[in-house]
């Protein structure tokens, strides 16, 4: 298996490493943080500690996820990995349902009870958090994140870096801005612009 180190060593990047853990697809190494200085380690597994060198850690592992739920600093830092060497780790938790007819974008994570239809499309480093539905032929961009028990029903978009809370709903065919963030529990039922949500 090869190697997994994860940008992050908040919740979500715990609730990133339990599936790579249930997963077995991957062999956690370890985690990056900028945030916890005094952080050591994470359950059993090392935090190697901060960013700015990204290439000192190439040894650690063979591939990396950006485990960070704001979108801005999750594309900033899947770059940045990316310019330092490393592959992007996708990773899909064993209880979600996932299409073989989907296409999912290298770094991104798709989290327990989740459910993405046929032919849906999401773009890298997209977030599919716990018991959030991607329907048939929806399209979540680059960086797009969905929180706990969101949902999108057919054919809707959401937009690059764009953020859907818990509990938000799509309907059907709506299309999302780029960078949009829909409140909890928010319900969309046309198709509106950024300027208009917010």
């Amino acid at each position: 298996m090869k190697r997994l180190l994860i940008v992050g060593a908040g919740g979500h990047g715990h609730s990133v490493a339990e599936a790579v853990l249930a997963g077995g697809v991957f062999q956690l190494a370890g985690f990056l943080d900028d945030a916890a200085s005094d952080l050591r380690q994470v359950w059993a597994w090392p935090v190697f500690g901060p960013t700015a060198d990204l290439v000192n850690y190439r040894q650690q592992a063979d591939v990396a996820i950006v485990a960070i739920g704001n979108n801005r600093l999750r594309e900033e830092m899947h770059n940045r990995l990316g310019a330092a060497g490393f592959e992007s780790a996708t990773v899909i938790h064993p209880t979600a349902i996932v299409s073989p007819r989907a296409v999912i974008g290298v770094g991104s994570v798709i989290m327990a009870g989740a459910i993405v239809g046929t032919e849906a499309q999401l773009g890298a480093g997209v977030i599919v958090n716990c018991g959030a539905v991607v329907d048939h032929h929806c399209r979540v961009e680059n960086f797009g994140h969905l929180g706990v028990n969101a949902s999108m029903a057919g054919g809707a978009m959401l937009g690059h870096g764009a953020w859907m809370q818990a509990g938000a709903v799509l309907g059907y065919g709506v299309r999302m801005d780029a960078g949009s963030v829909l409140e909890p529990g928010q319900a969309v039922s046309e198709t509106r612009s950024r300027n208009a949500i917010q």
